[in-house]
């Protein structure tokens, strides 16, 4: 369990460098994951190749070992994986306080989905309130109304996994009804 945490956290930050621009004297790639076992998502078996990165984006899968990358990641032994998808995230406050996310991203999760039952908008002035009242160990200022505020509030303050969230119905309920 140990090991696979510390790829992803290295998968994590050799996806970060992905974002620098190849010197094109010196390296064919921003990121090249070497021999890592490649699990595609779709249910095939998983293949031990080499994945090369240019920016942000998977540009080589297969034998890359005439190329050189910028940084390099040894994976052999080890699973590479799209990100994981959490369905029923409840990060809405711990992302406000902490927006690494270490909790889900040190096991792969590089999407949180939001918002089953109660969303952090629609808000009424009462429902702010309420849950300031209600607020346990993270406290913070509720500096927005609607929820694409409050995904938009998330994304000013710097967060590491990719967010969504639905519009609850509990509260557009009590937004509608009390």
């Amino acid at each position: 369990m140990m090991r696979s945490a510390k790829f992803f956290l290295w998968l994590a930050f050799a996806l970060c460098l992905a974002a620098c621009v190849p010197d094109p004297d010196n390296a064919d790639y921003s990121v090249i994951i070497r021999g890592g076992t490649v699990y595609d998502g779709l249910g095939g078996d998983p293949v031990v190749v080499d994945l090369g990165l240019t920016d942000d984006r998977i540009t080589a899968i297969g034998d890359l070992s005439a190329y050189s990358g910028i940084q390099e990641v040894d994976a052999r032994g080890m699973a590479v994986a799209p990100g994981f998808i959490n369905m029923l995230s409840w990060a809405v406050a711990s992302l406000i306080e902490d927006g690494r996310g270490m909790s889900d991203i040190m096991q792969g999760v590089t999407l949180e989905v939001m918002g089953e039952g109660w969303s952090m908008g629609p808000w009424t002035d009462e429902m702010k309130q309420e849950e300031t009242n209600h607020q346990g160990d993270i406290k913070f200022g509720i500096e927005w109304t609607t929820l694409s505020e409050y995904l938009e509030y998330l994304e000013t303050r710097g967060i590491s996994p990719n967010v969504t969230s639905y519009v609850g119905a509990t509260t557009v309920r009590i937004h509608e009804v009390g």
